[in-house]
């Protein structure tokens, strides 16, 4: 689903153009378009119905704090920006925090699981991201949680606990 705003900003239609000419050397991939307030609204009302969405930096942003939700907490959330040789900046869709920095209450799963994306998309390490993807969850099982995705019945851990965790599960394995 490619995500713009040309009913309203000229410029968005010259985005919706170039996402049509491209599409069109992919046809076994299927194209939709939408406005970026009603992929919002949909993102929150039936997320399963996307797949992927593509959109530019700004409702790129905007859009993934909302998904993140999706998942308890921003946290969760690891990230790629891939250019067509398949290399990537690859970091956790947060930002940087500083209001919680040296607290030890952040969720370091994103940039874990980052990790995990680089191995797999970067580096064709399927193996190793699988390990990687498989420890979180183990992790999540146990029931640690940092601040952000705690809830009663489960283990409030901080930052060092949680990555520890990870580390421990995947030795484990």
């Amino acid at each position: 689903t490619s995500v713009d705003k040309a009913n309203v900003l000229e410029t968005f239609q010259f985005w919706k153009d170039v996402v049509t000419e491209v599409h069109a050397q992919y046809p076994d991939i299927e194209l939709d378009h939408m406005y970026v307030d009603n992929a919002a609204m949909q993102l929150v009302k039936a997320p399963k119905k996307f797949d992927v969405l593509f959109t530019g930096n700004m409702f790129g942003d905007i859009l993934s704090d909302a998904a993140a939700m999706l998942t308890g907490s921003i946290g969760m959330l690891p990230s790629a920006s891939l250019n067509a040789k398949g290399q990537g900046l690859y970091e956790p869709s947060h930002g940087s925090a500083p209001d919680i920095a040296g607290k030890g209450v952040a969720n370091p799963l994103a940039t874990i699981l980052s990790a995990a994306m680089m191995l797999r998309f970067s580096l064709n390490q399927e193996e190793a991201a699988s390990r990687i993807e498989r420890a979180v969850q183990s992790v999540l099982e146990q029931g640690l949680r940092t601040p952000d995705i705690y809830s009663e019945g489960t283990k409030k851990v901080g930052t060092t606990e949680m990555g520890e965790a990870v580390v421990a599960a995947l030795r484990a394995q």
